[in-house]
């Protein structure tokens, strides 16, 4: 009897492990390509860098003022804080509220479009191409800013217009204007950055004065209207006691406008003031060639690899 043996098939199934081996070869045999792609990065990454203006950052390092204006209504918060509250002065404000509203301002849309249209320095905002250091002038985009008509040629559709907003204006502005606070010192750095480094230095300036005049119009139009509020409360009152106090607050609304008056630097002290800046800031341009060199090389090794995988 013929004894019918049977087994059971098995399948072989190839691998869906890569031979690291055999790809490195592959990368090896390939590197023809994989250095012609790289060098094809590395040549474009050159030319977009030195095509690239430079940038110039001037700052200036400032410090609170002493907030010697709010002394004597210190003194009295306590015991005529609701009175004085009524005529609109805040008795127990520190100085250090009052540096972090000035530097909201200074951020705000109300300022940056003040300071725009007071130094007029929309174009130098929006449409600055390059500067010429050797002629210290200052080209502006062809296709945003018509240097000699004067007028503004960009195309945009609704509801934009040529000659841009003050909304697009603040964009920029944030962009170009660097406010940094130190939490541990308080103190403040105020830096610009522009093609032209005697821009950037003369806008620093501009800022610091500007800051420090809307600061110290704000707590005069402040003071006077206190002091018009208390004035005619004093006309209207017979008690001696409610006059005394009254006449108390109207003095130290006096105080503060003398204050703002003989003061120029109001709210900001100016510690290290800005310089024009002698080098740039950026743009990093060996660092743009290193890091367009290595995307080229991990490109071309990638796109090679794909072709082995596929192929295998």
């Amino acid at each position: 009897m013929e004894k019918l043996e049977t087994g059971v098939a098995s399948t072989v199934t190839p691998s869906d492990e890569v031979d690291l081996k055999a790809l490195f070869i592959y990368l090896w045999n390939k590197k023809l390509i994989i250095s012609l792609i790289t060098f094809i990065f590395a040549v474009s990454s050159v030319v977009i860098a030195l095509n690239l203006p430079n940038i110039y950052q001037a700052e200036a390092l400032l410090a609170p003022a002493e907030d010697d204006k709010n002394s004597g209504l210190a003194s009295l918060a306590g015991q005529f804080g609701g009175l004085a509250n009524l005529a609109g002065i805040n008795v127990g404000g520190s100085g250090n509220k009052e540096v972090k509203l000035a530097l909201e301002v200074l951020k705000s849309r109300k300022f940056s479009s003040q300071f725009i249209e007071k130094h007029d320095v929309l174009k130098e905002l929006m449409a600055t191409e390059s500067w010429d250091i050797t002629t210290n002038t200052l080209s502006f985009d062809p296709a945003l800013y018509d240097q000699k008509t004067g007028k503004w040629v960009r195309e945009v559709s609704l509801p934009f217009k040529p000659k841009p907003s003050m909304q697009e204006a603040h964009e920029k502005y944030l962009e170009k204007v660097i406010v940094e606070e130190d939490q541990e010192t308080g103190m403040i750095k105020l830096a610009v950055l522009h093609h032209s480094p005697y821009v950037a230095k003369q806008w620093v300036d501009w800022l610091i004065d500007d800051i420090n005049l809307v600061m110290k119009a704000r707590d005069v139009a402040e003071a006077n209207k206190s002091a018009e509020f208390l004035t005619q409360q004093i006309s209207k009152t017979d008690v001696f006691d409610i006059k005394s106090v009254l006449y108390k607050l109207l003095e130290e609304q006096a105080k503060t406008i003398m204050f703002a008056n003989v003061r120029d630097e109001y709210i900001f002290k100016t510690v290290d003031p800005a310089v024009v800046p002698e080098r740039k800031a950026k743009p990093r341009r060996a660092l743009i060639c290193i890091v367009g060199t290595a995307l080229g090389m991990f490109f071309s090794v990638f796109f090679v690899s794909l072709g082995y995988l596929f192929r295998n």
